[in-house]
């Protein structure tokens, strides 16, 4: 499409990585997710985590009954389970998952990386070997939050540095396991999945397509732009931007959009997290447009997903508008609120109609 034109229409599309937490929290996000993508990867990071099949299939359950109790009609959201790796987890577990044909991948939290990691693994060559060599004679993707836990190593480099310790190293040894690396942030990260061989890809949030780590400090400290991985220089949000709107396959949706209630994020140790459910595809559709490269939207958000984790992509479609979109200041998120990413400002692009 040309970059004037005043609608946009894509194959329905998919989030690749989606935290939809649980219980009143659960219930107060997941239309959010529901009312723009036909599918998402639920992340496992619960408390407790999401480490066997049963746990997975009962997770599935509560969303479901959260979607039913939003209103939103049976098959309009699939949810796409994950098991949490630990070092225990066995290949029998990954076979049962596998069997299942609700489970879809295994994600991998070097323990102690992020929220709710730290039943994480402590040694991925060392203790998962049975689960990975389950993983990749099943076909069965590895998900990876892609840093290395090292306190040595300074927070804006650890997603680099887990490329030479761990990514290099498990591609050695696995040259047929599928990996997702998850939410890449540096140059570093971009070029390593364009250039791998074997199946290797990637997702990428809205929130490193726009903006740089000066979004942290304008003003003072604005802990709603805090996620982890963290917000890197604008070299490396262009190199982002480059591989998103590359037309590669390697490289698709993935939000990690992370609810937190306002009173966490605005605290003296506030999580880290970005909530973009609210308003995914208006964020994704004006890194696009920023660039002139909507024409590469739709291979981005709707068709590189499914063809890597072989799925059928989505027979529905989603509608944009030019048209200013106003992100409010706060949602309501059970008892408490939920500030959304960039609230307060406006967007270009509106969701308009889905199917």
């Amino acid at each position: 499409m040309s970059a004037a034109a005043s609608t946009l229409t894509l194959t329905r599309p998919d989030d690749w990585h989606l935290h939809l937490r649980d219980g009143t929290a659960l219930e107060a996000v997941v239309g959010d997710s529901a009312r723009q993508f036909a599918r998402a990867i639920i992340m496992p990071n619960l408390k407790p985590p999401v480490i066997t099949t049963a746990q997975a299939l009962e997770y599935r359950e509560r969303i479901m009954r959260a979607l039913e109790k939003a209103g939103l009609a049976a098959g309009a959201f699939t949810p796409l389970m994950t098991l949490y790796l630990t070092d225990n987890t066995s290949a029998q577990e990954i076979a049962r998952a596998h069997a299942s044909g609700l489970v879809h991948a295994v994600k991998l939290y070097p323990a102690g990386a992020t929220t709710n990691s730290d039943a994480g693994v402590t040694d991925l060559l060392g203790k998962c070997g049975p689960a990975l060599q389950a993983l990749e004679k099943l076909g069965m993707p590895l998900l990876v939050h892609g840093e290395v836990t090292d306190a040595a190593i300074d927070v804006f480099d650890r997603e680099a540095v887990f490329i030479d310790r761990v990514m290099v190293p498990l591609r050695r040894a696995y040259p047929g396991l599928k990996v997702v690396f998850e939410h890449i942030t540096t140059q570093e990260g971009a070029h390593y999945v364009r250039d791998a061989d074997g199946p290797v890809a990637a997702t990428i949030t809205p929130q490193h397509l726009l903006y740089n780590r000066n979004a942290i400090f304008q003003g003072g400290v604005r802990p709603h732009w805090y996620c982890l991985p963290i917000l890197k220089r604008e070299t490396h949000r262009q190199a982002l931007i480059a591989a998103a709107t590359s037309g590669s396959p390697r490289f698709f949706l993935g939000t990690d959009s992370a609810p937190h209630a306002r009173g966490t994020k605005e605290h003296a140790c506030g999580c880290a997290g970005c909530y973009t459910a609210l308003h995914a595809m208006e964020l994704y559709a004006t890194a696009f447009d920023g660039v002139g490269k909507l024409d590469k939207l739709e291979g981005f958000a709707s068709f590189h997903g499914p063809d890597f984790y072989g799925l059928a992509r989505n027979r529905g479609t989603l509608t944009l508008a030019r048209e200013e979109y106003a992100i409010p200041a706060e949602v309501a998120f059970g008892d408490a609120t939920l500030v959304p990413l960039a609230a307060g400002e406006s967007l270009k692009w509106r969701v308009v109609a889905g199917s």
